[in-house]
């Protein structure tokens, strides 16, 4: 028997067929952009970063485009960008949805405004041994951590050296400024003391203050040098330095005078190796920081510790070439090789990234090499020169 369905029960049905067919046809909203800017638009100086966070209603699945003229400036919500020169500017936020499109413009006036062309600030500095350690900067008895990392920023801002010692060494610097990536340019230079066949290169990682909190804190990223790629180049090396005891036994070398400890600071890998950095006649002063305990432990990239060689076959002349380009401490300083790019920037996994500009430069001695009467590689750090400033 069919049944049949009353009225009620009918009207009910077709009218929730024809709302359901009414909300198809519904007109969406358009996307609305409240930008958020003071009155007269936005005022910042030049090289310093601008940051708008527009609040965006009706965005489902919305599409993003900030444009200067016909330039495109980021395809995010949230604006990052830094303007190199001053002047009155005029940006556009398009905000697309399957609605439509929403666009406001907003105005930014950039100061001109002069900066330090070096390093402001020092956030980190810890040191690997070495020959020069506790004396580049200079230890003094009860300086702490946080003194050695004040007395290296006191040392870069004048134009002084500091040493980063063996492999993993390194230093963490600031601005008072952006360096802008000017693409196809060299954009900065990290300031050593390489000369003609010795090179101490350091690995070089760079990074854009993003979170606008003044720290370090944000993602790093490589500068990937010539030998990036290099079959002997180990990623992810990790190696601990160990200090002497106090009753340690210097084991002389009696072919060359000048090595007074062939056993000196023993050191571990991550690679199953070990071996000992040497001490010479050259420096009698601890090569262990001596402000640390009894281990310290760095990870990053390692180059060739092999690339090293000694030329006269004696022990008399040893030469550490240059690589092509891409490290610190690697070419003389008024060598244009010695400039870096941003665009050379990678990730973690290698891929090239895009910076608008950096805040921050972090450098690492790369190699855990012996010179002989030389001593250890150790890369040396005495300044940083924004190339865009002239």
């Amino acid at each position: 028997m069919k049944r049949h369905l009353q009225w009620p029960a009918l009207a009910l049905l077709m009218g929730a067929a024809a709302c359901s067919s009414n909300d198809k046809d519904a007109v969406k909203p358009l996307p609305v952009i409240d930008m958020k800017s003071p009155a007269g638009g936005f005022t910042l100086d030049q090289r310093q970063w601008l940051r708008i966070s527009p609040q965006v209603t009706n965005a489902e699945s919305a599409s993003y485009l900030w444009l200067q003229g016909e330039d495109t400036l980021s395809l995010e919500r949230d604006l990052l960008h830094v303007f190199g020169t001053p002047g009155e500017n005029t940006l556009q936020l398009k905000v697309k949805t399957a609605a439509g499109e929403a666009t406001q413009t907003v105005k930014v006036t950039v100061n001109a405004q002069a900066y330090t062309n070096g390093v402001f600030k020092v956030h980190d500095f810890q040191p690997a041994p070495a020959q020069f350690t506790n004396k580049l900067p200079l230890w003094n008895e009860g300086d702490t951590e946080a003194a050695m990392i004040t007395k290296a920023e006191a040392a870069l801002k004048s134009g002084s050296m500091i040493c980063l010692g063996g492999f993993g060494g390194f230093v963490v610097m600031g601005f008072d400024h952006t360096i802008i990536n000017v693409p196809g340019e060299y954009n900065f230079q990290v300031l050593g003391n390489a000369f003609q066949n010795w090179a101490e290169p350091g690995i070089i990682q760079v990074s854009a203050d993003v979170n606008g909190n003044g720290q370090p804190d944000d993602e790093w990223f490589e500068i990937k040098g010539s030998a990036h790629d290099s079959a002997k180049t180990v990623r992810n090396y990790e190696i601990t330095w160990h200090k002497p005891s106090a009753n340690h036994v210097p084991t002389p070398n009696t072919q060359y005078a000048y090595i007074t400890d062939m056993n000196y600071i023993k050191w571990t890998d991550n690679k199953g190796g070990s071996g000992y950095m040497e001490k010479n006649s050259f420096h009698s002063q601890n090569y262990f920081p001596n402000w640390k305990g009894e281990t310290i432990t760095f990870k990053g990239t390692m180059l060739d510790p092999d690339r090293i060689r000694d030329q006269s076959g004696g022990g008399s002349f040893f030469v550490s070439p240059a690589y092509e380009y891409g490290y610190a401490d690697n070419w003389a300083n008024m060598d244009e090789k010695s400039g870096i790019k941003i665009d050379w920037a990678v990730d973690a996994n290698g891929k090239p990234v895009k910076l608008k500009g950096i805040d921050f430069i972090r450098v690492h001695t790369g190699m855990r090499a012996q010179g002989g009467w030389l001593g250890e590689v150790s890369t040396e750090v005495s300044g940083v020169k924004d190339l865009n400033i002239k």
